[in-house]
Order: structure tokens, then C-alpha cells, then sequence
């Protein structure tokens, strides 16, 4: 099964825009894919592929003559892998300075490499492609965020989505998506882990500790969606601080965890500045802490962490294929009042969103959301609950509780 990747809309307007685009994001998210549908479609012509070992020997021979003898719409796949590539590349653009001659793709952040990161600027449009979202999934192109700053909500009905705790345990790995066996799929995650860990942490950095790598990723699954607590974890493996932190950036840069910042403003109120840290994939969380379905109902306070950590994903996947100017921030007070997410977009609008594993919403439910809206003023554009439910319904002025399934579906 091929699934349609709503990011190819991006991609091909910035190709048209750029001389080149890099295409960044984990292993196995389906890059590669959509770089070859690319090429049928004839938008690109050509493919290079440098994790091949004779293909990796010959440009290492001569760098600059293999770039010069690429075509204008060549993908090179895994560029990180050949830094010295970077150079070249940024060679052949400044001296033809053609939309659409390559597009890169790489299963690490250009940012985190200095060689590659000072190639890039100015030169290349940067996208990244992330683990298929629900709409994928389902066939669907969502549309949630780029209405919701916009539209007021209506009363309506969405389809009920009785199978939320197994979406939350696939996850959005092609593969993963794609075998319908809970063990297989486990196996299959545990093993992309290991693989990553063996291989690519090695090619980013040198780690002193490589075994305390499972054990840290371990930790931040069984309690997803967290703010970060350097001290704590630090105490719990045994680890230096700085250390930690190093090893944070290097999950960061392999797209396996990501960072939310917290929102701060003068607003008259203390707020916490200290970040979120989610997984990029809650099957890989639910797989590296052997959750099952059955333990996912059982455990309601493990399923909220897993359903805000899911919500705090499908948003940052839309804010990507979308191509919309807007952050994904977290709100917190030094007195504990929280908002799970705050969007806010170029024009310094607000959307909170709150995440609730229940079916049934109440007024109480939105104490942070309030908080932020007081706060923030004409600032605040809407408040949003997310619920386990079926109904759209008004809870005071600019507040909604909206279905979980409102985020990739069009109303019943």
C-alpha cells in the first residue's frame, strides 16, 4: 500500500522557489518514497542514493566533478552521510543558479551539522517529512490548523473514534502502519531503535555511554509529553547533566524526540520556561515500554500521556505540510496552571489546545485555557479541548470541546 504524503505539495512549490530543497527527517518516515514519486511524476529526473557503498566510493574520489556531472533535478539521498558533498553542491548552485537542481535528503537535521548547516543557508528550502498522520493514513488532507485561527467552530458531529488507544500504539511508520500483527509491529520498532542507535548516533557524534541511550529513551516513553526535568533524569540514570543534554540533541537531531518550547510573554503572571519533550511517534514509545491496548485501558494517566503526546504530533505535522508560519508552544504557570499546547502563528494570534482521554467534557476542564485567555486578551483567538467523544459543543466564549477526530476529519 502507498500512502499519499500531503508534504509533496510543499516540496514540489519549493522546488520551484529554490535551487534546491533538503528533505530532512527520520529513517524509515518515507522519504526516499516520496523523493521516486517525485521522479515518475517528472518533476525530477535522476537519483543517487549514498548510503550505496560504490556510489559513496566514487564521489569520494572526486567530489566536485560527480556534482558537476549530476543533471538539474537529481535527488541525493542521505547527503549527511558525505559532508564534503555540501561544498561542492553549494558550488554547482552559485554557479548556475537554477530552481529545482537537487533535491537532498537526509535522516539527520542539517542544523546539527555545522558543514552542512553553512552550505545550506540562503541556498535551500528546508522541509520535514515526519510519520504518516492520521489523514494520511486515512486517505484524508486535514485541515484543522489552517481553519482554526480563522473559523469559529460549529455544533456538529464527527465519526467516534472507538479504536484510539490501537492508533496510538501503531503510530505512523509506513511500515509499522503496515503489519497489522501487534508483536510483528513491536519487533519491527525495537529492531529500527537498535539500528539507529548502532549506527547513526555513531555517525553524529561520538557517544561515551552508548548502552544508557535505550535507558534514557525508555524513561521519557513511560512518561511522554512531559516538561523537561534535567535534574531528575540525571539523578535517575546515573548520568552527568551535560551529558543528558547531549544526548537529548542528538535524539532531537534524529527526529526521534522533539522539543516543545514553552510560551512566555510579559503577561503579569511567573511562567515556566522549561521545555516539553515528546516522542516523535507514540508506537515507538508504546513499543519501547511493551504497551499493549489492553494496558493502555487500564492505565488512564499512561493513555492521557499518550493521547497529549499523539495530539502534540498530529499539530506539528500540519504545521509542516501545511507550510504555515505558526509554533507550537506549551503553557505553564509557577502556580500549575497548564495548557497542553498553545499554537500561536505570524501575527501573535493564540490557539490553546487542551488534551483530555475522556469521553465527557466539563467546564472545569477548561481552568488553563481561561487562564491563558485572561492572560492574552484580543491575543487569544480560541480555546480548544480535545475529547474521546463525537460532538463539537460551545463552553463559553471562544472555548470549544471538540472531538479527537476533528483533527484529521470533516464533520459527519
Amino acid at each position: 500500500m502507498l500512502f499519499q504524503r500531503h508534504l509533496r505539495e510543499r516540496v514540489e512549490r519549493l522546488l520551484q522557489m529554490m535551487p534546491a530543497v533538503f528533505l530532512q527527517g527520520a529513517r524509515q518516515v518515507g522519504k526516499t518514497t516520496l523523493a521516486k514519486r517525485l521522479i515518475e511524476a517528472g518533476i525530477l529526473n535522476d537519483y543517487v542514493n549514498l548510503d550505496d557503498p560504490l556510489i559513496a566510493s566514487a564521489v569520494q574520489q572526486d567530489v566536485i566533478g560527480f556534482v558537476r556531472s549530476l543533471s538539474k533535478g537529481t535527488v541525493i539521498d542521505e547527503v549527511q552521510r558525505i559532508p564534503a558533498l555540501l561544498p561542492a553542491i553549494k558550488m554547482r548552485i552559485d554557479e548556475r543558479r537554477e530552481t529545482g537542481t537537487f533535491l537532498l535528503t537526509g535522516s539527520a537535521n542539517p542544523l546539527a551539522l555545522p558543514q552542512i548547516a553553512d552550505a545550506l543557508v540562503g541556498r535551500v528550502g528546508l522541509a520535514t517529512l515526519m510519520p504518516l498522520s492520521q489523514g494520511e493514513i486515512e486517505g484524508v488532507r486535514e485541515t484543522w490548523l489552517e481553519r482554526i485561527f480563522e473559523e469559529e467552530p460549529s455544533i456538529a458531529i464527527y465519526p467516534r473514534v472507538d479504536d484510539l488507544p490501537e492508533r496510538l500504539i501503531r503510530g505512523g511508520y509506513p511500515e509499522a502502519v503496515l503489519r497489522t500483527d501487534p508483536d510483528s509491529r513491536r519487533e519491527w520498532l525495537i529492531a529500527y531503535l537498535d539500528t539507529l542507535i548502532a549506527r547513526d548516533v555513531r555517525a553524529l557524534a561520538e557517544v561515551e555511554r552508548l548502552t544508557a541511550l535505550p535507558s534514557l529513551l525508555k524513561l521519557l516513553a513511560a512518561a511522554p509529553c512531559q516538561i523537561l526535568n534535567i535534574t531528575n533524569l540525571s539523578r535517575e540514570l546515573g548520568i552527568a547533566q551535560p551529558t543528558l543534554q547531549k544526548y537529548l540533541s542528538l535524539f532531537e537531531a534524529l527526529f526521534i524526540v522533539v522539543r516543545v518550547p514553552a510560551w512566555y510573554a510579559n503577561i503579569g503572571t511567573r511562567l515556566l520556561k522549561s521545555p516539553k519533550i515528546l516522542l516523535s511517534d507514540t508506537g515507538l514509545a508504546a513499543a519501547l515500554v511493551a504497551v499493549s491496548t489492553q494496558r493502555m485501558q487500564q492505565e488512564p494517566l499512561l493513555f492521557g500521556r499518550m493521547l497529549e503526546n499523539f495530539v502534540g504530533m498530529e499539530l506539528l505535522k500540519q504545521i509542516q505540510f501545511a507550510g504555515a508560519r505558526v509554533q507550537l508552544h506549551h503553557f505553564r504557570t509557577d502556580k500549575g496552571m497548564e495548557v497542553d499546547f498553545v499554537l500561536e502563528n505570524e501575527t501573535g494570534q493564540l490557539v490553546g489546545v487542551e488534551v483530555k482521554a475522556g469521553a465527557t467534557p466539563n467546564a472545569g476542564d477548561f481552568r488553563g485555557l481561561r487562564v491563558l485567555q485572561q492572560a492574552t486578551g484580543e491575543r487569544f483567538a480560541r480555546g480548544i479541548l480535545f475529547y474521546w467523544g463525537e460532538r463539537s459543543l460551545p463552553f463559553g466564549e471562544r472555548l470549544w470541546a471538540m472531538p479527537i477526530s476533528a483533527l484529521w476529519s470533516p464533520p459527519l
